[in-house]
């Protein structure tokens, strides 16, 4: 992240920390006696402005959520990963490993539940991140058991242009049923 995004950042967040702790400072003390000058509903009004800031505080932490999303990933240097697959009768996924631009991004390791929410038609996001525009190479590594239950590992490639805009690839395994094997598709989503 860029330093000065890094500094603004904090500084807010730190704002953001001394506002809820002046407004659970103030929620928490003990109700004073009213001294007999100051009338009850001034209390009243004291306790709706706190929870007036409360709100302001959770708000403002939110836009920031968002505008640090915003900084880290914008959306003209956004490339995304999915992961998809379609029957998964010749091939049962273990684990993933991306590289982009020979450069290892991710290396994702499954669960049983995870590999069988694939089966039945999910898709995982599995990398977010920014890339430059021009040309580049995706390789990806599928690892788990092939047919007869025999240690199965593929690669597949993609070499594609990163144009202004978010660019969306997906990382998609199919079960070849003529020759009985599985097969790795990189698909760009254009």
């Amino acid at each position: 992240m860029n330093p000065k995004y890094r500094a603004l950042s904090i500084i807010a967040r730190g704002a953001l920390l001394a506002c809820a702790w002046a407004a659970g400072t103030a929620l928490a003390a003990p109700p004073a006696a009213a001294p007999p000058d100051v009338p009850p509903a001034d209390f009243k009004t004291l306790d709706q402005e706190v929870q007036g800031l409360k709100k302001d505080v959770i708000d403002l932490n939110k836009d920031l959520f968002v505008l640090e999303e915003e900084l880290l990933f914008p959306a003209n240097t956004q490339v995304a990963l999915y992961v998809s697959m379609d029957v998964g009768t010749f091939f049962a996924l273990d684990s993933v490993t991306v590289k982009i631009d020979n450069k290892e991004v991710k290396n994702y390791l499954y669960t049983a539940r995870e590999a069988d929410a694939l089966l039945k038609g999910g898709v995982q996001q599995i990398y977010l991140g920014n890339l430059k525009v021009g040309k580049h190479e995706l390789v990806a590594f599928f690892t788990g058991k092939g047919p007869a239950e025999r240690d199965y590992k593929r690669g597949a490639t993609i070499n594609f242009d990163k144009g202004v805009g978010a660019k969306y690839l997906e990382l998609k395994i199919t079960d070849r049923v003529a020759k009985h094997q599985p097969e790795f598709i990189i698909k760009d989503w254009e």
